[in-house]
């Protein structure tokens, strides 16, 4: 049976406090919900200067949603070259990206129509 598509306040503020805990650079959460191609909610997105860090942010990640959620990610990608992590939650996608990458892929671009919040540090 698939899981209610209702994002739950808790799990967006453990993906958060995973971010911040490992000191995750510029932090913004992208409203999807009124955008008709959207495959999720939500995103969260985050950069790191490195390799080490982004998969730092992506395991404190996984370990808050655990601990304050009780809630897993259904799908992890890009742990082995730690350029792109991407944690699916369902309605809530985590992106966390090396600088350079973030960058080059613009994603807060490709999604320009959704309400943008940035989190403080």
């Amino acid at each position: 049976m698939p899981k209610k598509k209702v994002v739950k306040l808790e799990l967006m503020d453990a993906i958060i406090k995973g971010m911040q805990e490992k000191k995750a650079n510029q932090i913004k959460v992208l409203d999807l919900r009124n955008l008709k191609s959207a495959m999720a909610d939500y995103f969260i997105i985050c950069h790191a200067s490195s390799d080490k860090q982004v998969n730092a942010i992506a395991d404190s990640v996984e370990e808050f949603t655990r601990k304050l959620a009780d809630e897993k990610p259904w799908h992890v990608e890009g742990s082995e070259t730690a350029d792109w992590i991407l944690l699916d939650y369902f309605n809530i996608v985590v992106h966390v990206f090396k600088e350079e990458t973030r960058t080059f892929y613009g994603i807060e671009e490709l999604w320009g129509d959704a309400i943008i919040t940035d989190i403080k540090e």
